[in-house]
């Protein structure tokens, strides 16, 4: 399952960057298929990316509200929160583990023999800080004269964004070179952090920083696949906490095996002795199957 996995992460990491006809003249793709967001942190300013990036459209979405409103043109965003509530409500966070190619740096960088630390659990609220300052209120509240907010999320945080689009376009574009300042020079500092920071600690910003992340965990106790625990069929090994990547601690009660930080990544599920846990399909679904096979019966019986 984990060589799948990776094979999956790899895959999915070049889809979201798979635009080879890149030129100097054209460094950043703004065709038809940029209307569509990638199930994962991909910047939108990546010249190699022809998806846009979930967490650039949410701000954007909030960022242009009022201005939208004041010219009598709602901009909600309705597409890109059907989209994203879509995936959300079907795997729940499971994009962070499968289709993230953040994701997969971080996981390639902790390979890195390194002396390993654990992660701070009480980092993790820096989740909800980056949701809700950076992605909803910012954008939204702080406003120039015209009505416009900022991208305050991809603009002065975002590791991604400086990896992926900031570098390649300094290397593509000399011209930008002379107004790089203070601010890039933070996010670089800021990447840094976390590529360092990866090497002894699992996925440390999906743990302490990432809102796209908590957005899809929110949705993992209601969503349409889970993972269930019983309790009864545990051997108390505690292998599961062992080899979570995210750190969620179900086996001994601290977390539910569905928690916001779940990345669906199934290692418990694979590696769990005593088959404490399972994959299972929400009631709801499950109902309509049993109630499209009794319809089936009976229309054979009839």
């Amino acid at each position: 399952m984990e060589r799948f996995r990776h094979l999956v992460q790899i895959v999915s990491a070049f889809l979201a960057n798979c635009r080879l006809w890149i030129t100097p003249s054209n460094p950043i793709y703004k065709g038809p298929l940029k209307h569509i967001c990638f199930p994962g942190l991909n910047c939108y300013s990546c010249p190699a990316a022809p998806w846009a990036c979930p967490l650039g459209a949410l701000q954007n979405t909030f960022a242009t509200l009022k201005a939208g409103l004041a010219a009598g043109k709602a901009n909600i965003g309705l597409y890109v929160l059907g989209s994203l509530g879509m995936m959300a409500t079907l795997v729940g966070r499971m994009p962070c583990g499968w289709f993230c190619p953040f994701g997969l740096i971080q996981d390639l960088l902790f390979k890195i023999r390194v002396p390993k630390i654990d992660f701070w659990r009480p980092l993790s609220c820096g989740r909800y800080l980056s949701l809700v300052l950076l992605i909803f209120a910012l954008p939204l509240l702080i406003v120039d004269n015209s009505g416009f907010g900022q991208t305050w999320f991809c603009k002065y945080l975002c590791p991604a964004g400086t990896l992926e689009a900031g570098l390649p376009l300094l290397v593509m574009s000399p011209e930008l070179r002379s107004a790089v300042g203070m601010l890039f020079f933070s996010k670089l500092a800021i990447l840094s952090l976390f590529i360092i920071w990866s090497t002894v600690t699992i996925r440390p910003f999906c743990r302490a920083a990432c809102p796209l992340g908590l957005l899809f965990g929110i949705f993992n106790k209601v969503s349409w696949l889970r993972l269930k625990f019983n309790q009864r069929t545990c051997v108390d090994c505690h292998a599961c906490e062992l080899i979570c990547p995210t750190g969620v601690l179900f086996a001994t009660g601290k977390d539910d095996i569905n928690s916001t930080k779940c990345i669906r990544c199934f290692r418990c599920y694979v590696l769990c002795p005593g088959g404490a846990v399972s994959i299972e399909f929400s009631s709801i679904m499950k109902g309509d199957i049993q109630d499209l096979e009794g319809c089936n019966c009976n229309s054979k019986q009839g």
